[in-house]
């Protein structure tokens, strides 16, 4: 993919590209609205096919986050930092790794405000620590140096929260997952406390990852791994995708062996767009769940616990009850758009799109 086919599709407001040849990374900033306030995003650190593909994930995660800060009242905007990375993380040593650092410190102070990053995939609050020695637009420092520490607890929190409303609203029970067979697909920071959550609540639970050590952690608790290839077509009441993005297009969605979708990974569906619109050329996958009837819970909301962790804390001065708190109504936010999707005869993701337009109107 490349930059020239990616830019004319996307209406966010300004997507800076920086190339440094000495570490051989990329660095992509993409804001796509200050409507709300000053646009907020993770920064991913990975390897990418080209710049191209990370623009591309720049701009589509910028997008969803303009989505989600709406939906979750937080008064900030939509934006995303990628940095394209030569090699793995685990390959570039320390010092190659500060530089890649600082010069993306350059660049956010570049930006003067307009876009505050913090931890993402291949990103850690250590790293926001690094950030912050040169840039003050960073948040989600680790709690030694003073920040909030990671949002994966209260992403975890959030995601099981939307389970419990997907569930309740799949008619398998009143929100209760007892009983239930959850498969939670990557066991990262966020994915793992999922499966812990819902193990405590009485869950069979299924688990996929492709760090074997991951799993085998997971089964010494109880849990049953599954290969990573056969996510998609294992039986279970609810598939929790919280690795990377892509995981269901139309044609794995018409045979997806499940009641339930709902998990922390951003773009869970392949081919449709971020505006709730199926992809214009087919069917796209969250229409063909919907006709199905397995409820989707939008990412951009079962996922929002980390955004309101740290705009709570660092922008809003909130307390960890009061994080908590505002984190569990994405069970009730859930249910709104459940209730709407119902109600106009449209995919749970249109149904939260439009609740996330109705609140940047009123905004504007």
């Amino acid at each position: 993919m490349d930059i020239e086919t990616v830019s004319p599709l996307w209406d966010g407001e300004l997507c800076s590209v920086r190339f440094d040849r000495e570490t051989g990374a990329w660095f992509v900033i993409a804001v796509h609205s200050t409507r709300l306030g000053p646009a907020s995003g993770g920064t991913r650190a990975m390897v990418y096919p080209s710049v191209g593909d990370a623009v591309a994930d720049a701009t589509r995660l910028a997008t969803a986050m303009t989505t989600k800060m709406a939906v979750a009242g937080l008064p900030m905007g939509g934006g995303k930092s990628v940095i394209a990375l030569p090699a793995p993380r685990a390959e570039l040593g320390d010092e190659r790794w500060r530089r890649i650092l600082r010069i993306h410190a350059a660049n956010l102070d570049e930006l003067g405000g307009t876009y505050t990053t913090g931890p993402d995939i291949g990103t850690s609050s250590a790293d926001m620590d690094v950030l912050r020695e040169t840039t003050r637009f960073a948040f989600g420092g680790s709690a030694a140096t003073g920040g909030p520490g990671s949002g994966a607890p209260a992403t975890a929190l959030g995601v099981f929260t939307a389970v419990r409303a997907a569930v309740a609203e799949a008619g398998l029970g009143d929100g209760g997952v007892a009983g239930l067979r959850l498969l939670v697909q990557g066991l990262g920071a966020v994915g793992a406390r999922v499966a812990e959550l819902a193990a405590e609540a009485g869950a069979e639970l299924l688990v996929a990852d492709l760090d074997p050590q991951r799993c085998a952690a997971a089964a010494a608790r109880g849990a049953r791994v599954v290969p990573a290839a056969e996510v998609t077509r294992t039986r279970c009441d609810v598939l929790l995708p919280c690795a990377t993005g892509g995981l269901i297009d139309a044609r794995v969605a018409r045979t997806l062996p499940c009641a339930v979708v709902a998990g922390s990974a951003n773009n869970q569906l392949a081919d449709s767009d971020r505006s709730g619109h199926d992809a214009p050329d087919h069917e796209g996958a969250a229409l063909v769940l919907a006709r199905r009837g397995i409820i989707y819970a939008p990412d951009f909301v079962a996922n929002a616990g980390g955004a309101v962790h740290i705009v709570g804390r660092e922008v809003l001065g909130w307390t960890e009850d009061q994080v908590t708190r505002r984190t569990l109504e994405i069970g009730a936010t859930l249910r709104k758009v459940f209730a709407d999707a119902r109600a106009y005869g449209i995919t749970t993701e249109q149904a939260d799109h439009a609740l996330a337009a109705r609140r940047l109107a009123d905004a504007a």
